[in-house]
This record gives C-alpha cells, sequence and structure tokens, in this order.
C-alpha cells in the first residue's frame, strides 16, 4: 500500500498530519480514504471540508512514520516537533506540506458510514508536484523517492523499477 500523508488543521488552526496506507485514488479526480472516525483527521475533514493527501518520500520516512505512531487526539502539535513546513492550500482550507513531493488538494465530496466503517471521499481539485520529480511535465516514479508500506511483515520498501507497461503487458490476450 502507498504511504500517504493526510494533512489538515485542527480547531485551532494547527497542522494535523496522519500516516495513511488504506486508500488512494479510486477514479480520474478522487481519493477515498479509508480512516476510523475517532481519528482526529477525520474530525478535522468533518469540519473543514478539505485535505491534502501528500505522497511520503524515503528521505522523510521518520517523520511519515512518526505521523502513524503519534495520535493527535493526544499531542496537540505533533507536526511541529518533525520540523516539517507546511503553507495554506491556496485551493482549499488544508495546509500543503512542503517537504513532500507530490500533494493532491482535495476537497471532502462525502463521508460515509458503512457496516464496514468509516470512508471520506475527497475530489482532487489540483495536484502540485516538485519540479525535481517531474520528466517531461509528469511524476517519474523513480524521482518521487516514493515508499510502500508491507501490511505483513510491518515494513516499508521502497518502490522499483518499471516493470511493464499498463494497457499494453496483457493486450496479446486480446488478439
Amino acid at each position: 500500500m502507498p504511504v500517504l500523508m493526510i494533512a489538515t488543521y485542527g480547531k485551532d488552526g494547527k497542522v494535523d498530519v496522519m500516516n495513511m496506507a488504506w486508500g488512494g485514488i479510486c477514479d480520474e479526480n478522487q481519493v477515498a480514504l479509508n480512516i476510523s472516525e475517532s481519528h482526529k483527521t477525520s474530525q478535522n475533514i468533518k469540519e473543514r471540508g478539505a485535505f491534502t493527501l501528500s505522497i511520503a518520500d524515503i528521505p522523510h520516512m521518520a517523520e511519515a512514520d512518526y505521523f502513524g505512531i503519534a495520535s493527535g487526539n493526544d499531542i496537540s502539535d505533533k507536526f511541529a516537533k518533525t520540523g516539517l513546513t507546511a503553507v495554506k492550500s491556496t485551493r482549499v482550507d488544508a495546509p500543503v506540506i512542503t517537504d513532500f513531493p507530490l500533494t493532491l488538494e482535495c476537497r471532502a465530496k462525502e463521508c460515509q458510514h458503512t457496516e464496514t466503517g468509516f470512508r471520506v471521499l475527497g475530489e482532487i481539485v489540483n495536484v502540485l508536484a516538485d519540479e525535481k520529480v517531474l520528466v517531461n511535465g509528469k511524476v517519474d516514479p523513480k524521482k518521487l523517492n516514493a515508499f510502500v508500506f508491507d501490511q505483513f511483515q510491518n515494513g516499508y520498501y521502497a518502490i522499483g523499477e518499471k516493470v511493464g507497461t499498463a494497457w499494453d503487458a496483457g493486450a496479446k490476450f486480446i488478439k
């Protein structure tokens, strides 16, 4: 699962960031977040109607892991402890963590309560990418330096080399 950082503002205006592995892009311009409703981040999303979703990179693995260990319900300003930098999004009422190389600015479209839990659907209204991760105007996964979470061994793993082309690797079965 990709390691994603959900950033919101709390009632007090402080930046809150949560490490989340259960979600991601679910449509052309939409994300789904499967998170517990008890998280401070969930409450912030319901109150502000917005969040940003960043891809964690290897140079910031310790900070990203901390955002998964520390609860905003228990630590009043956990973001400040990391030394990372945030600026206010110009598109939504949420912070952009400038240290992460790729950020989706999202408007909360729907909060769903289902028998399996709480889900937030967000509309992607803008994408911010650091120039250093772009090649010909597109994000290069190698330059993104992202990592994934393995729930079976509680490990983080670097994203490797390209091993195939989507919508081409299986085309031989259509003929």
